[in-house]
């Protein structure tokens, strides 16, 4: 499991490498990605509801009858 102190000096690597400013763009390209999709998928998920509502109360109702039924096996 990675400890505190390793995961410091991963981030103090990752800052060196890419620097803060390009971080930051990084941190608010990815914030507003994830705020974008939870926005469709709350909108989508709205549209989905309204469209199986009306599907459902356009389809008439079908009956099925059926019969279960138990087979025993011959014990060996």
């Amino acid at each position: 499991m990675i400890s505190v102190p390793q995961l410091l000096i991963i981030l103090a690597i990752v800052l060196v490498l890419f620097g803060a400013k390009k971080l930051r763009n990084i941190g608010a390209d990815l914030g507003g990605a994830i705020k974008n999709f939870r926005s469709s998928m709350k909108e989508g998920g709205e549209e989905g509801k309204a469209e199986d509502k009306e599907k459902i109360a356009q389809q008439p109702g079908q009956v099925i009858e059926g019969e279960a039924t138990v087979k025993e096996k011959e014990k060996v």
